[in-house]
């Protein structure tokens, strides 16, 4: 799990951490840069090697918390949340991509990813210099160098969904050498992707400071178990990103693998499911409390921003778009659910869901209609407001005036690697062990369970919805609709989006501007 205890090291060091590849980044891109400080002396010693790999990590999570980017990218689109006031927001959620907004070009620039790809390329081709430190063990530098692979990959699958084909750079370039490449295809890319996976993901340990067979001893780069737990690439969460890659290939066999490997070990690094007190409460998995090691739950990949780390901030955060009056100062959130939504989402027919439906608990013949709050707030009132996630100034009494925020961009969980195999095994068709999967989740929300030999019933459709309600504020919606409509094809629009390569952002001018080798998506143009 990416980042659940980043902190480590507050991001503030990790981007300065991770200044130098950002600005090799720049060269081969974006625009031609000088560089700003003598690389030549940055790999000399073990604390060179931890400090550029820990700059990756930075590096990353800033991509991805960028004008909220992870859910622009992932949430908005043809999804189900509406926008109230914001007209860039309304654009992205209507699929017109292009509209001039400053976000909307900001988000398109993929040039901040690049820098954290470019830092990954340093790594590998440089750190090798710190073994002379005799400090750095050969077996320390393996992991690392495999942490750094994986994150590279990881990488190239998450802009592949974004963009489509998009360059593939295997190493740095720097110290003047301004090169421009074209796009490769989505296809090539995602094979070096898996590759590169399947390569490192066994160098890597279930544990970092701990008793792993990868990695002995009971410190590593300095920290024990307990202060690195949730924070690196581990060897279930690399698997659990081969999952998703092949899910995005359509390559449901290795997806299926995959997943059950992950699915046989994940008890190997303390991953548990989740109740919904879990995902919403004040310790729940989203909510960053501690002042020093964050939320003590265990998840395969996320980035998170703790406060004890003076890590609080406005931006990055689902929070700032969707929160609003009482939880927080602002009058209206930027985003919300229409209640005619949270009714198809969540439809009477599935009993008493503890995300969002009918509270019967406490409500008397003739009083009005109670709700579960659980990812809901203020029901009654015209404009719901999506609390699912509301890690406000850490949940500190009497602060939330001041709106920052300290929750983790959570990208997959165990719940979500269950409906991710249900999804493999059904389109495989294996139908009986798909609908066990998805009936375990929706037990753990007390909805009935899929009976699939009801009329009309239809396990694909109802897997995704279980997904919708399950992960809805987490920056899956516009990627599950994609893989449905591939998987279905009954949809002529979204299958004309699909063909014409509608489904895919379009490059910002500011890239074009600056590599002549790039073109523009085609259904863009």
């Amino acid at each position: 799990m990416i980042g659940k205890k980043i902190a480590t090291v507050s991001l503030t060091a990790l981007l300065f951490a991770g200044t130098l590849p950002f600005t090799a980044c720049n060269k081969q891109l974006d625009v031609n840069s000088t560089r700003q400080s003598d690389e030549a002396k940055s790999w000399k010693t073990i604390d060179d090697a931890r400090s550029s790999l820990m700059g990756i990590y930075g590096l990353f999570r800033a991509a991805v918390a960028d004008n909220n980017a992870h859910w622009l990218f992932g949430e908005l689109r043809n999804g189900d949340f509406t926008a109230l006031k914001r007209p860039d927001l309304k654009a992205i959620i209507e699929g017109k991509l292009n509209a001039s907004y400053p976000v909307i070009e900001s988000i398109a620039n993929w040039r901040r990813f690049y820098a954290a790809i470019n830092a990954c390329n340093l790594f590998i081709e440089r750190s090798g210099e710190a073994l002379a430190d005799t400090r750095y063990t050969e077996i320390n530098h393996k992991v690392d160098v495999a942490q750094a692979r994986v994150l590279r990959a990881f990488m190239y699958y998450y802009i592949v969904r974004i963009w489509g084909d998009v360059p593939l750079l295997t190493k740095s370039y720097d110290n003047g050498s301004f090169k421009q490449f074209p796009r490769s295809s989505k296809e090539d890319v995602l094979g070096f992707a898996v590759r590169e996976i399947e390569e490192a993901a066994p160098m890597l340990p279930f544990a970092y400071g701990a008793a792993d067979p990868k990695m002995p001893g009971e410190v590593y780069h300095t920290k024990t178990y307990t202060e690195w737990k949730n924070m690196l690439i581990n060897k279930v969460s690399a698997y659990a990103i081969l999952a998703h890659i092949t899910a995005l290939q359509g390559n449901y066999y290795a997806t299926a693998g995959y997943t059950d490997y992950v699915m046989q070990n994940y008890n190997r690094i303390a991953i548990n499911y989740l109740s919904v007190g879990d995902l919403t409460g004040r310790t729940g998995i989203f909510n960053e409390l501690a002042d020093d090691l964050g939320t003590d739950q265990n998840q395969f990949i996320s980035f998170n921003f703790l406060r004890g780390m003076g890590e609080l901030s406005v931006s990055g955060h689902i929070e700032q778009l969707t929160l609003a009056y009482p939880l927080v100062s602002k009058q209206s959130p930027d985003i919300y659910i229409t209640k005619d939504t949270l009714a198809s989402m969540f439809p009477t027919s599935n009993g008493q869901d503890l995300r969002f439906g009918t509270d019967t608990s406490s409500v008397d013949q003739g009083t009005p209609t109670l709700y579960r709050n659980a990812y809901i707030t203020n029901y009654g009132e015209e404009i719901p407001i999506f609390s699912k996630v509301k890690s406000i100034n850490a949940g500190v009494a009497g602060e939330q005036q001041f709106n920052v925020f300290t929750s983790a961009i959570l990208f997959t969980r165990l719940e979500e690697i269950v409906l991710l195999r249900a999804e493999a095994l059904a389109v495989l068709g294996h139908e009986s062990d798909a609908a066990t999967l998805l009936n375990n989740i929706r037990s753990r929300r007390n909805v009935k369970a899929f009976d699939g030999e009801e009329a009309g019933a239809d396990l694909i459709k109802e897997i995704f919805e279980e997904r919708r309600r399950e992960l809805v504020g987490e920056g899956w919606r516009w990627y599950d609709l994609v893989r449905y409509n591939k998987i279905k094809k009954n949809n002529p629009a979204f299958n004309a989006l699909i063909s014409n390569g509608g489904i895919y952002w379009p490059v910002s001018r500011d890239v074009l501007n600056n590599n002549a080798l790039i073109t523009q998506n085609n259904y863009w143009k």
